[in-house]
């Protein structure tokens, strides 16, 4: 029991300074662009052009209908055989940016069609260009209604940053995997690495509710 104590004591700092130098700025720099994606493939889905339309709903279908983990396999360890060589970092960036713009761009063009179309109409009716009309009127709308699932989506994608420890990103999982090839404590490691990514989650959830909270006080 002393030793497993010592080995948990000596182990949380190293999970802890991974998940804070690794994890979450790997996470917010890939959710940052995944939010500039989805809002052009949301927009783009919910226009008149049809081509735009066809191209960005192919991207959707593309990485909404593939394992992660085999996108991730695809950029980091695919594209070099067709002289493409990227390194880790930007690839976990890359494929996190695109595989979560997909599912966020879903939530958001869902936002943006449940608003009435009167919406619409009312602020053509004032004379209002499309992106007036956009800005003003349709963005606050679908910002507090888009908000809990986009968040939801950015929850998934930390989650998910897990993976990067198969690209030989030295992330929070990867250091736990470390840790317990050298003290062959599996149970205890994992289950710390659990319990750390409970806690950036678990902080996360409380952002998400208070700005939900925000979001609501203007309705």
């Amino acid at each position: 029991m002393g030793r497993e104590m010592d080995i948990l004591f000596h182990s949380i700092w190293p999970i802890l300074k991974a998940g804070i130098l690794v994890t979450i700025p790997l996470s917010l720099i890939a959710f940052a662009i995944a939010l500039v994606i989805a809002i052009i493939t949301a927009l783009a889905r919910t226009s008149n052009y049809r081509i735009l339309n066809w191209l960005f709903g192919a991207y959707v279908w593309i990485f909404r209908g593939t394992p992660l983990l085999v996108q991730l396999f695809i950029v980091f360890f695919g594209l070099p055989k067709a002289g493409i060589t990227i390194d880790a970092w930007a690839a976990a960036i890359i494929t996190f940016s695109l595989n979560t713009g997909a599912y966020a761009s879903e939530s958001i063009r869902s936002s943006i069609l449940a608003i009435p179309r009167g919406q619409w109409e009312a602020a053509e009716s004032l004379g209002m260009s499309y992106w007036q009309k956009l800005r003003r009127v349709i963005a606050p709308q679908t910002v507090r209604i888009s908000l809990p699932p986009v968040a939801n989506d950015f929850i998934d994608l930390v989650k998910g940053t897990s993976l990067v420890a198969s690209i030989t990103l030295t992330d929070l999982f990867m250091v736990g995997q470390q840790i317990t090839a050298r003290t062959y404590e599996p149970l205890l490691i994992y289950s710390l690495c659990a319990v750390i990514y409970l806690i950036f989650i678990s902080i996360l959830m409380i952002i998400q509710s208070r700005l939900e909270k925000y979001a609501s006080k203007y309705i």
